[in-house]
């Protein structure tokens, strides 16, 4: 199972996970749903206290991936299969995202 930490507008909001089955869970964290409970991770995603769960990448972080030769470049430079959805995401979107999520994987979520 790999785990990173998704922040919005740099404030530590959930934790999105890649289960062994290749199936993904999104949760808040309650302190983030105490004081944003209006500010959610994408419109699709209201903040709530009930895990999200799909056997895809969520939509909204799936399109924070590149795509054709962009992704092939990544995942060749970074050592990281192409298929690897979640792999290219916590190694590309760490900082310098479009808009206002960033993900850091477990361990480097501090500082």
């Amino acid at each position: 199972m790999r785990k990173c930490v998704v922040y919005i507008k740099g404030i530590k909001a959930g934790i999105l996970e890649e289960t062994e089955e290749r199936k993904y869970v999104f949760t808040y964290l309650p302190e983030y749903m105490t004081v944003h409970p209006d500010q959610p991770v994408c419109l699709a995603m209201p903040v709530r206290e009930d895990p999200y769960q799909s056997d895809h990448l969520f939509p909204y972080f799936y399109n924070m991936l590149s795509e054709g030769a962009n992704r092939r470049m990544q995942s060749m430079l970074l050592h990281i299969d192409e298929q690897d959805d979640f792999g290219i995401l916590i190694a590309t979107a760490q900082t310098d995202t479009i808009g206002s999520v960033t993900v850091k994987p477990i361990g480097q979520d501090e500082g």
